[in-house]
């Protein structure tokens, strides 16, 4: 018997999106005819960007518009600099030297001669990591950089060291409108989205949600406090147990730190490992990459916390809020753009607060219940997977070929 295929399509989103926002991206997505686009990043699962590329690529070919996605290969060193950058673009001091410019530019160099991208029509870079692509190239097409991160305050060194690299694309897009920089190309901002149909996302039954955490030995029987997230110091675990422990005084309780390590990210490791003394009966830690049990925790969870310090965007709350779950998170990034403080969640900016707003969720089940409607809601209206691939449609309508004789004014 042969296997049948299910993808999610376009027309899946008809119920939660309506006819005419179907046609509408049917009718973009025709108009562009036959394109082909290369997406880039240095993961394929563990974090944001994997989150976004995997569902995206797959809807940008369901409305006819081919699309590929390209890793990045790199030895550990390479990825140990490339984090250095990932901090010092969202703040952090970096030792930008000659050593560690040339492990970066030189392992992007091998992945050029790996990656063929002359026959493409638009070429999408993720992130700082593969940036430097851009110069091995002999351009017959836009390249736009898409950067996630909070770029509230880049290392100014840092910054202008990849500024060369930035100026040779076309556009850049990043996720909030605050994340500006000074740069001679046109900035764009795409609020990341995700698809409500992934095996993270889809509806789960009581028996289903039962079952994984059942698996896991989750404890039940008191209200459930959980972040879920990479283990990554900007995500403030540590600073989530010091919350826990405090409401647990006023509100008994149990703490499930679900996260992974990305394969692009070599501290992830040491952030877990630093946490393990920190475990009990009542405080669980549980390093997998399972997206049914991510799944079942939010949705079981009385509270979901996401405390980051700095978030590009955020989809673990994204994705908490889509199952209606009560959702605490740090006054960040894309995070206040998300929640509406009190409305649909809370936003909190210390350690004290976090737990204040843990103890008066699970002491209030109507007011969880009412900021899960109105989170599942805000979801919907703004964050879909929809939204965004709408986005790059109207991005790639935007370009407009210019024509020039060659010689034409040269001396």
């Amino acid at each position: 018997m042969q296997h049948r295929y299910k993808i999610a399509t376009l027309d899946d989103y008809r119920p939660l999106i309506g006819a005419s926002a179907v046609e509408r991206i049917n009718e973009k997505a025709a108009a562009l005819g036959d394109i082909h686009v290369a997406h880039i990043s240095s993961t394929y699962y563990g974090g944001g960007v994997a989150e976004i590329l995997s569902p995206l690529t797959l809807l940008m070919n369901s409305v006819g518009v081919k699309t590929g996605w390209r890793i990045i290969q790199g030895a550990p060193d390479f990825f140990s600099v490339t984090k250095k950058m990932h901090n010092a673009l969202q703040g952090e001091d970096i030792n930008l030297s000659r050593r560690k410019c040339r492990i970066y530019e030189d392992i992007i160099y091998e992945n050029s001669i790996r990656n063929h991208l002359h026959d493409h029509d638009f070429v999408i870079v993720h992130d700082p990591q593969p940036l430097p692509m851009v110069q091995h190239y002999q351009k017959n097409c836009p390249w736009v950089w898409r950067c996630h991160l909070d770029l509230t305050s880049p290392n100014a060194e840092l910054w202008k060291y990849l500024l060369r690299f930035i100026e040779m694309y076309d556009a850049v897009i990043l996720s909030l409108e605050e994340y500006r920089q000074a740069l001679p190309v046109p900035q764009l901002f795409f609020k990341p989205c995700i698809d409500p149909f992934s095996i993270k996302n889809r509806d789960m039954s009581e028996s289903e949600i039962r079952e994984r955490l059942d698996y896991y030995r989750i404890p039940v029987d008191l209200p459930i406090v959980t972040q879920i997230s990479r283990f990554d110091r900007w995500k403030d675990p540590a600073g989530v147990i010091r919350a826990f422990r405090m409401a647990r005084k006023e509100a008994d309780c149990t703490l499930v730190l679900l996260g992974n390590v990305a394969t692009d990210d070599p501290e992830g490791e040491e952030v877990y490992r630093s946490l393990l003394s920190e475990r009990e009966e009542r405080i669980i830690l549980i390093s997998r990459q399972d997206t049914a049990l991510v799944n079942a925790l939010q949705r079981h969870a009385a509270v979901v916390v996401q405390k980051s310090l700095r978030e590009g965007f955020g989809l673990t709350v994204t994705e908490a809020m889509w199952k209606a779950a009560a959702v605490v998170g740090g006054n960040a990034g894309g995070i206040s753009y998300q929640i509406e403080d009190g409305a649909n969640g809370f936003l909190v900016s210390s350690v004290e607060e976090t737990a204040d707003r843990i103890v008066r969720l699970i002491r209030d089940e109507n007011l969880r219940r009412e900021m899960g409607k109105a989170a599942r809601e805000q979801v919907k209206e703004n964050f879909l997977m929809t939204r965004l691939l709408e986005d790059y449609l109207d991005l790639f309508h935007s370009f407009e070929t210019i024509y020039r004789l060659k010689g034409l004014g040269e001396q």
